[in-house]
């Protein structure tokens, strides 16, 4: 890591612990990561245009460079209106930039991801836990709105945020901003 780099996470990091009593776990989450603390947070914006605040939350054990081992929860609070439709065509396009993509559960995870999550309006937010070894549960607003119990299938889409291979590394980079590096 260069001493840039290592500065600027460092200051990251003070400011998240700073700012972390801004930051209370969602009411959802206690029952299922009862440990869980902010990882990172940040927003998602192309041309300009907010499209969703993301916040990490990890257990004490997390580790970036090994996520899929590990429960988590990523919340996404949307800024603007989405059909579901839109959500899954976009999360199986970012899902194939990952290694392992298998294009014969295209069409499958495709139509999960249809059951899993509802059109979006400004102010929702999706929360989707990883499950190690299960898959993957998601929240719209606090209730539980899909599982998909397909543990290759949560790999790959917690990989859109939390991968190596991420069309997003600055976001990235934030929502670990937390971690400590191991």
């Amino acid at each position: 890591m260069t001493r840039r780099r290592a500065g600027r996470f460092m200051l990251m990091a003070m400011l998240l612990a700073c700012a972390g009593a801004s930051f209370a776990q969602p009411q959802e989450l206690r029952s299922v990561l009862p440990a869980a603390r902010l990882a990172g947070s940040s927003r998602l914006s192309v041309l300009g245009f907010g499209v969703y605040d993301a916040t990490l939350w990890v257990e004490p054990d997390f580790q970036a460079s090994d996520y899929e081992r590990h429960a988590f929860a990523l919340e996404l609070s949307y800024l603007r209106d989405f059909t579901n439709n839109d959500i899954a065509r976009r999360s199986i396009t970012e899902m194939q930039r990952q290694p392992g993509f298998p294009a014969a559960q295209r069409a499958a995870w495709e139509l999960a991801l249809r059951s899993a999550f509802p059109d979006v309006r400004k102010g929702d937010r999706i929360t989707g836990v990883h499950r190690p070894g299960t898959g993957a549960v998601f929240l719209t607003n606090g209730t539980l709105s899909g599982t998909i119990r397909d543990e290759g299938f949560s790999r790959l889409f917690f990989g859109i945020w939390l991968s190596a291979h991420t069309s997003e590394p600055r976001l990235r980079e934030a929502l670990l901003a937390g971690v400590a590096a191991r």
